[in-house]
C-alpha cells in the first residue's frame, strides 16, 4: 500500500569518509526525510556497493524499503543491520520479522519474532504472536478455497482503493486523473471517483466525485450516515485553500464532513473538531444505526504506529470525543482502515498480529454488541487466503444485501500500485474443532504417558479431563468455535505446562506439545550438581577469582541443595582457560576453587563438607588450547566457557 500509512519517522544524518560521499549521502538522507524514497534507495545502494557498510546506512536502506512495502529488499538490509549492530533497538527485530514474512520466509520470520518476544514480552505484538498455536496453520484453516476473488475492470496501472457504495454508486479513490504530483511515489494525488455497475458486472460511467469534495491534494475513504444527510471523508490538511504541515514539515491526514444542500449536492464542508496538524485522522466507517463513527489515527495515546478509534456520531453530524479501542484490538504495529458492517462485525487491517505479510485484514465478530456491553471478549480473526496475501491487504467493505465484498491489495498480478478486488460472500463450512497433542519431558524429550491433561475455558473453569495414552498423546473433540481455551498437563514429579489457544470460526485441527519440566531428580555420588540440577556454569572474569554477581546468584542453588542434604560432601573443581602459563593457571584455578568454597562457608556450610581443587587448563571443554604457540584463535566467549567451577558429589 502506497498511501495513508500514518507513519511517524525521524532520522539522523551521518558523516561519510570522503567529501563526495558526504554530499551524496546528505542529499539522499534529505530526500529520505521528505519521503522521497525512490531516489534515496538508488543512491544509498550505490554507496553500499562501493564498500561503505555501516549500521546507519543499512538502517536507512531497510527503512526505505520497509515503508515502501518492498519486503524482500528490506529483509536484505535489515539482515545486514542486525549482523553489524550488537546494540540494535529491538524494534528492528520486529521490522526484520515483518520483512521476512512479506518476502514469504515464514520460518525465519518466526525466529526473529521469537527474538522480539524475548526482548519485549509485554509488547502486544509479542503477546499476539505467542498466544497463537501455529498461526500459519490457523490461517490455513480459515482460508477459503470456495471463493474466487476478481480484479475489478475499473482498476488502472496507478492506485485504486478504498471501496464503498452509496445509492447505487460505487465510490473509490484513485490518482488516475493526473494533476499535482505526490513526492512520496512520484504519482498524482488522489481524488474520489464514482462508477455505475451494469448488468454485465462491469463498471462504467466512471467520473470524479463532487468537485467541492476533491481538491489538488489527497481525498479518499468516504462514509455516509444512514439518513443520507452527512458524508465523512479523508483529506490532507488542506482547508479553505490553506495547506498546513506539522512541526516536522509533514502534511497530515484529516477527517472532513460534508452535508447535502437543497439541490442534493454535497457542500458545507467542515473539519472534524479533533483534527490536528500534528497527527493524522483518517478512514471513517459508520455503523448501521448511524450513532458511531470508527476511524484510524496516530493521535497522542495511540499504542503503535496507528490505532482504531471510535466516537459518538450525533444526529446533527457532530462528533463526540475519540475513544481508543484499546490493547485487545490495537497493537504496537499499525491498525487502519476500519469497517463496521450491518451486523456489528468490525473489520480492520493490521500488521501487529500474526499474518501472511504486510497488512492483513482481520475481523472481530459481533464487536458492536460486545463493545456496548463492555464484555471485552474479543477474538481477533485473520480472514485467511485468498483475501490476505504476503502483500498489503486493506480497505475491506461488504454489502450483506447483495452478498458482495470488496478489498484493496497491492499483491502481485494486479494491474497497478493498488487494485480493488471483489468476491461473493459465502457461508463457511460447518465448524468442527479438534485439539490434539503429546506430553514430553522438557529436558530429555522423553514421551510422558499417563499425564493428566485438563481442558479449561478462558475463565479457568475445568471442562473435561483426559489421560495421555501409551504414546503420550491426548485429544479433545467438538470444541466450540471462536472460543478461548486453556489446556494444562500435570504429572507426578514434574512441573506442569499449559497453553492458551483460540478456536477460529471454521474447522481447525490444532496440534499442541506440552513440555513438563522435571521437579524431582535422582542425585548420587559422582554426579555434578551443575548438570543434575541445571545450575549454569559458575563463570569467572579473565585473570580473576572473585565471585561475580551473576555467579553469586547461581551459588544459591548449591547452598539450597547442601542445606537439604546436611551430610552431603562436594568437591569444588575450578578450571581456567589457556591464556597464561600452566603453572599460573593452576594457581589461579586453586584460588577460584578456594574462593567458591569460602563463599559457601560464609553462608553457613561446614568447612568439612567442602573440598576444593584447581585443575588449571588441564580439562578444557572445547578446542581452545594455546599450546604449543601459547596463542589461540578462540573468541572471548569461547575462552569463558573454560573459566568455570563444577560441584561433584563425593559423599552422601
Amino acid at each position: 500500500m502506497k498511501y495513508f500509512k500514518l507513519i511517524i519517522t525521524s532520522f539522523l544524518l551521518v558523516g561519510f569518509i570522503s567529501n563526495a560521499q558526504k554530499i551524496r549521502v546528505r542529499e539522499a538522507f534529505n530526500d529520505y526525510n521528505d519521503f522521497s524514497y525512490i531516489s534515496t534507495i538508488k543512491v544509498l545502494e550505490r554507496i553500499a556497493a562501493e564498500g561503505y557498510e555501516k549500521p546507519d546506512l543499512f538502517q536507512k536502506l531497510g527503512n526505505a524499503y520497509y515503508f515502501n512495502n518492498k519486503m524482500e529488499e528490506a529483509s536484505k538490509w535489515y539482515g545486514k543491520l542486525i549482523k553489524t549492530d550488537s546494540n540494535l533497538d529491538s524494534e528492528y527485530y520486529w521490522r526484520y520479522a515483518q520483512a521476512l514474512k512479506g518476502a514469504g520466509n515464514y520460518e525465519e520470520s518466526d525466529k526473529w519474532m521469537t527474538r522480539f518476544n524475548k526482548s519485549n514480552p509485554q509488547d502486544l505484538r509479542s503477546r499476539a504472536f505467542v498466544s497463537k498455536v501455529d498461526y500459519l496453520e490457523a490461517i490455513e484453516s480459515v482460508s477459503r478455497t470456495d471463493i474466487d476473488i476478481v480484479n475489478l475492470d475499473l482498476n488502472t496501472e496507478l492506485s485504486d482503493f478504498g471501496a464503498t457504495e452509496y445509492k447505487g454508486e460505487f465510490i473509490f479513490a484513485s490518482n488516475r486523473s493526473g494533476g499535482k504530483i505526490y513526492r512520496w511515489n512520484n504519482q498524482p494525488y488522489l481524488d474520489l471517483f464514482k462508477a455505475i455497475k451494469n448488468d454485465k458486472n462491469s463498471y462504467e460511467d466512471i467520473k470524479k466525485f463532487n468537485e467541492s469534495i476533491n481538491t489538488e491534494y489527497h481525498e479518499s475513504t468516504a462514509a455516509y450516515t444512514p439518513d443520507d444527510e452527512y458524508m465523512f471523508f479523508t483529506r490532507n490538511n488542506f482547508y479553505k485553500k490553506r495547506y498546513k504541515e506539522d512541526s516536522k514539515k509533514t502534511n497530515r491526514l484529516q477527517l472532513f464532513r460534508a452535508q447535502k444542500n437543497d439541490l442534493g449536492l454535497w457542500s458545507k464542508i467542515r473539519r472534524i473538531h479533533f483534527n490536528s496538524s500534528e497527527y493524522s485522522v483518517a478512514h471513517p466507517s459508520i455503523n448501521a444505526s448511524g450513532n458511531l463513527l470508527f476511524f484510524a489515527s496516530d493521535m497522542p495515546g495511540t499504542l503503535g504506529e496507528s490505532d482504531i478509534y471510535v466516537t459518538d456520531l450525533n444526529a446533527d453530524g457532530t462528533l463526540g470525543e475519540p475513544i481508543n479501542l484499546g490493547e485487545l484490538i490495537n497493537t504496537q504495529g499499525r491498525e487502519s482502515f476500519p469497517f463496521i458492517n450491518k451486523k456489528g462485525d468490525l473489520y480492520y487491517s493490521s500488521n501487529g498480529y500474526p499474518g501472511l505479510g504486510g497488512l492483513d485484514i482481520f475481523v472481530i465478530r459481533d464487536f458492536e454488541n460486545k463493545f456496548r456491553s463492555n464484555s471485552k471478549n474479543y477474538v481477533v480473526e485473520n480472514l485467511g487466503k485468498p483475501i490476505n496475501s504476503v502483500s498489503d491487504d486493506f480497505g475491506y467493505y461488504e454489502n450483506l444485501t447483495t452478498k458482495e465484498a470488496f478489498f484493496t491489495s497491492d499483491r502481485e498480478g494486479g494491474k497497478g500500485s493498488d487494485d480493488i478486488y471483489t468476491f461473493i460472500i459465502k457461508k463457511p463450512k460447518p465448524c468442527v474443532q479438534l485439539v490434539s497433542g503429546i506430553v514430553k519431558d522438557k529436558k530429555t524429550g522423553e514421551l510422558l504417558p499417563n499425564a493428566t491433561v485438563v481442558l479449561l475455558d478462558n475463565t479457568g473453569k475445568e471442562l473435561t479431563t483426559v489421560t495421555s495414552d501409551i504414546n503420550a498423546a491426548f485429544s479433545f473433540e467438538n470444541l466450540g468455535c471462536d472460543q478461548n481455551y486453556i489446556v494444562r498437563a500435570t504429572k507426578t514429579d514434574y512441573i506442569g505446562d499449559e497453553k492458551l489457544f483460540t478456536t477460529p470460526k471454521q474447522t481447525q485441527d490444532l496440534k499442541l506439545e506440552l513440555l513438563l519440566e522435571p521437579d524431582v531428580q535422582e542425585i548420587k555420588v559422582g554426579d555434578d550438581l551443575a548438570k543434575v540440577l541445571d545450575i549454569p556454569i559458575i563463570y569467572f572474569d579473565f585473570d580473576k577469582y572473585n565471585i561475580r554477581t551473576d555467579a553469586e546468584y547461581e551459588l544459591q542453588k548449591v547452598l539450597a541443595v547442601m542445606r537439604e542434604y546436611p551430610t552431603m560432601i562436594i568437591d569444588i573443581r575450578s578450571h581456567t582457560d589457556c591464556r597464561a602459563p600452566q603453572a599460573y593457571n593452576k594457581k589461579l584455578s586453586d584460588n577460584r576453587a578456594k574462593s567458591t568454597r569460602q563463599y559457601l562457608i560464609s553462608k553457613g556450610i561446614s568447612s568439612d563438607r567442602l573440598t576444593a581443587m584447581g585443575y588449571g587448563e588441564s580439562e578444557l571443554v572445547n578446542n581452545c588450547a594455546c599450546e604449543p604457540t601459547n596463542k589461540s584463535d578462540c573468541s572471548e566467549e569461547e575462552h569463558q566457557l573454560n573459566r568455570r567451577s563444577e560441584f561433584i558429589i563425593i559423599k552422601m
